[in-house]
Order: C-alpha cells, then structure tokens, then sequence
C-alpha cells in the first residue's frame, strides 16, 4: 500500500507513480489544477495540498499519478509542449514551402506562442526559482527549448543539404534563429514593457526577423 512520507513523497519501493483506476481523464484533471497553482503560487509556493484541491482529488489520488511535486511540475510542462509546440514542430517536418515562408511562419507563430499568459508565467517560474531547483531547467531544455531546437535544426541540416543554405554548425544556428525570435516582443512582454503585439506587428517582425537569418546563410552564388 502506497504511504505518504514527511516531505510529501510517495513511499512505493521504487518511487515510481501508481496507475489510477480513472486513466487519463483523472492525470488531465490533476494536471489542469496543477497548472492553475503553479502559476499562481510559483513552484516553490505550490503545494501538493492546494494542487489537490485545485484539481478536486484527494491527495491519495494525487500520489497514485505523481510521485512528487518535481514530477508533478514535469508532467504538466511536458503537456503544455506536446499541445503547443506540434504546429511549430510540424512546420519542420517535410515542409514543401519555400525557406523564407517556413522561416517567417515559424517565428510568427513562436512570438505568438512565448507571448501567451502560459508561457509567460512558466518563463517567470523557470528564471525565478531555477536556482533553487536546478531540475527545473532540465525539464525546460527538455520538453521546450531543447525539443524545438532540435527539430529546427533538422530542418535547417536538410536545407544545407538540398543546397538552400551555407551552415556550418545547423545546431548553432538553430538556437541563434530562436534567439533572435525572441527579441524586441517577446522581450518586452516578458519585462511586462509596452510593446505592440498586434498580429500585424508580429508578421512584420517575423519577416524582418526571416529576412535577417538569410541574408547571413543564404549561398552566396558567384
């Protein structure tokens, strides 16, 4: 039988979740509630009680999915990527569009995506208490930064391969796309600054911002 320790973890053998009777329908319920927590109390101010009551289970229920706030956390960030990230991921997946058009869609719609409330309360959880919690950063590069890059970066590898591109590190240029999609915007709004987000002044930046990483690799012909 499945005990609760002193700090809050579930005392099965081997630490792993239980499987709960209610499926998948009772994990989205915990993890919907999870999420309201997280983003209003923080990761470190969140506790297993309160996400319990959120979500309407007990804290039995809870334990029986979960082993622990740190997977907990994992879980529910892993959800928001999967849901989030495949339109942008699909973009890079035998698109037929010419480059530039890949490239503007996909920084319009990653404005678009680090501007919302969700991820810009999730940025704010990562940067505030990373220190504190280290694993934080892990699930981060894991389920978001990481996954998309690594997906552009496939992207780019077959455009240096069909000849579209002169990339010599498609990794490291992967991640300078990204950065330079979050500049001026994203940037702003993470500061809580004043900004124009207005989907025509994303669309221009998202151009402006394609225009500028191909003007550095496009193949200089003779």
């Amino acid at each position: 039988m499945t005990g609760i320790t002193d700090d809050g973890h579930a005392d099965t053998p081997d630490g792993s979740t239980n499987t709960d009777p209610a499926g998948n329908a009772k994990r989205e319920q915990i993890l919907k509630g999870a999420g309201t927590i997280f983003l209003a109390d923080g990761y470190e101010g969140a506790s297993m009680s309160r996400i319990a009551q959120m979500a309407g289970v007990s804290k039995g229920t809870l334990y029986n999915h979960f082993d622990g706030k740190a997977s907990l956390f994992s879980a529910f960030f892993e959800e928001q990527a999967r849901c989030h990230l495949a339109p942008i991921e699909a973009l890079s997946h035998g698109s037929e569009q010419p480059i530039r058009v890949t490239l503007i869609r996909f920084a319009d719609m990653t404005v678009h995506l680090l501007i919302s409330p969700m991820a810009l309360g999730l940025h704010r959880i990562i940067v505030s208490e990373v220190e504190k919690f280290p694993h934080l950063a892990d699930t981060f590069w894991r389920y978001g930064f990481g996954r998309t890059l690594s997906n552009l970066t496939e992207y780019l590898a077959r455009s240096v391969a069909l000849g579209e591109l002169e990339i010599a590190d498609p990794s490291l240029s992967a991640e300078q796309f990204m950065l330079m999609c979050q500049a001026r915007i994203i940037q702003h709004r993470r500061f809580g600054l004043p900004v124009d987000d207005s989907d025509a002044a994303i669309a221009e930046f998202a151009a402006f911002t394609a225009d500028s990483f191909l003007k550095i690799y496009e193949p200089r012909h003779q």
